[in-house]
């Protein structure tokens, strides 16, 4: 669980970020849900944005998201959620 100052941190951060994926008509298929697995394993924090052909609610979506990957939900602006999960560590021993 994040502190409400970590949260803004990450907002301000996200405020430049461009979204990486899209969902579109087919709503969240495992597809989508792979992609965002891998965005946020190599990016951790990342924007996912609900095109208007998408059927799924946005609230719904966003939970879904977060409930699928693990990642936690720092924020949702319309159409467009701000996601976060940390990097998984590697034991390089």
């Amino acid at each position: 669980m994040l502190s409400d100052k970590q949260k803004k941190a990450f907002r301000a951060q996200g405020h430049t970020l461009q979204p990486v994926v899209l969902v579109g008509k087919d709503n969240l298929t495992e597809g989508v849900l792979a992609a965002v697995d891998t965005a946020l394993t190599a990016h951790e924090l990342i924007k996912v944005k609900l095109l208007q052909s998408a059927s799924v609610d946005k609230d719904d979506a966003a939970n879904k998201l977060c409930d699928a990957t693990g990642a936690e939900l720092i924020q949702r602006v319309g159409r467009v959620a701000l996601l976060y999960r940390p990097r998984p560590e590697h034991d390089n021993e």
